[in-house]
């Protein structure tokens, strides 16, 4: 009694391979065919470069935020003082530190004094905003202590001022050269408020990444900052770090508890939600629309198939009459069709990995053809294009080619399988 083969046997790989090889004379592949294989890789390679690039730059943002700011902020709402004045300053932040690092998840708190302020080297003048801090907490700054990227010698910091690298170079200073800070809101006399000028040696020059803090951010002392912004004795604010930033909301609750009355938080998320989410809906419409693009160019496949099947309407016949199932000519067909999409979808996804892996030289050469500029720090924030390759990345991208390429496959393979052998010999 005869047995119907198993589904894809090794004759129906036969037949499609045959029929891949063939040449256009004799039926065989089209260009078209051709042209959706080249679609595919390239839409995949599209795909994968994006998402790379997309959490690539997110991951390289969010770094520069949680290495060189603040995880939480935390803050003291206006009271009314003597003068009649609102005072927001931290009499008590030693004590408010210590209460802070006893929350579970908090691994640093630093008290800091801030102020907006002038730097003057010669003719060159530049605002920044000045950080007053503690130099072993200054050193606890990934992304500010770094060696690498800093110059000079950070353990020098309690004798003069830290600058970063887009304020040194806006105001042409070196370590050794002498900078002056000006404050409008100085030494108070009976004619009013003189404006408040300091000279402090540069030790130590710092790239966080970012360039928004590189141009506008310097550390002084703290004790020389509470000094020079009038703040003896208190702070303005304590900054936090925390184990996991993510879940820095979660923390919130037992932060508020520990800060005690007219506590306020400020977290990183705050700071940066509206560019996050602004990022996170664009990386969304980005996925759409190159997915309609593998689309475009699975639909392809279909023109080639139906082009495929067309020239071997004989063979179809043929091999109906040699008592070839519907379901075997189905599946030869779809053998046909799939490979393409297969075998774009590799080539796409070693391009892709290839573009994610080198893409600084890749982008060094575009920015050469380009004539340079291509990458304006000042407004992407960042230094360069980063790109970081992620499993699941790959696989969506993976996925959503081969799902799209088999499904369209289907129909042109169904139309051959349901062809009328009497038909297909008729004229024969």
């Amino acid at each position: 009694m005869a047995t119907n083969p198993p589904p894809f046997a090794a004759f129906e790989w036969m037949i499609a391979w045959r029929y891949l090889r063939a040449r256009r004379a004799e039926g065989g592949v089209s260009v078209m065919t051709w042209i959706s294989l080249v679609g595919i890789t390239l839409a995949v390679f599209a795909l994968i470069a994006t998402l790379a690039v997309r959490s690539g730059f997110r991951a390289e943002f969010v770094d520069t935020i949680l290495g060189a700011n603040a995880h939480v902020t935390v803050y003291k709402s206006g009271a009314v003082n003597a003068q009649g004045q609102i005072d927001r300053t931290i009499s008590d932040y030693q004590e408010l530190a210590l209460r802070l690092a006893d929350v579970d998840g908090v691994i640093r708190t630093a008290p800091l004094v801030k102020g907006q302020v002038m730097a003057n080297l010669r003719s060159r003048n530049a605002g920044v905003e000045v950080f007053g801090i503690h130099q072993e907490n200054l050193k606890e700054l990934p992304r500010i202590a770094n060696p690498e990227t800093g110059r000079g010698n950070i353990d020098d910091f309690g004798n003069g001022i830290a600058i970063g690298s887009g304020v040194a170079r806006e105001l042409g200073a070196v370590v050794g050269d002498k900078i002056k800070i000006i404050s409008p809101n100085g030494v108070k006399t009976a004619f009013g408020t003189s404006p408040r000028i300091n000279a402090y040696e540069v030790v130590y020059v710092f790239s966080a990444g970012r360039y928004d803090i590189d141009r506008t951010r310097v550390y002084l002392p703290f004790a020389e900052a509470q000094s020079f912004f009038n703040r003896d004795g208190v702070a303005d604010e304590i900054e936090v770090m925390v184990t996991e930033p993510d879940a820095v909301d979660d923390m919130a609750l037992d932060l508020l508890r520990a800060g005690g009355e007219r506590t306020l938080l400020w977290t990183w998320r705050d700071a940066s939600g509206g560019f996050l989410r602004a990022l996170e809906v664009e990386d969304n419409v980005m996925f759409i629309i190159l997915s309609i693009l593998v689309l475009i160019a699975a639909m392809n496949i279909v023109s080639g198939l139906i082009m495929l099947v067309k020239n071997k309407g004989r063979d179809i016949g043929i091999l109906r009459t040699m008592g070839l199932t519907e379901g075997s000519v189905l599946r030869v067909f779809f053998i046909c069709g799939a490979f393409t999409g297969v075998l774009g979808t590799v080539l796409g996804v070693a391009l892709g990995c290839l573009f994610a892996i080198y893409i600084d030289p890749v982008f060094s050469f575009v920015n050469m053809v380009m004539g340079g500029g291509v990458w304006d720090p000042s407004i992407r924030g960042i230094y360069h294009l980063p790109a970081k390759l992620e499993l699941a990345d790959v696989m969506s991208a993976v996925m959503l080619s081969l799902g799209l390429s088999f499904v369209v496959t289907i129909f042109p393979a169904r139309r051959a399988a349901r062809m009328n052998p009497v038909e297909a010999l008729r004229y024969e």
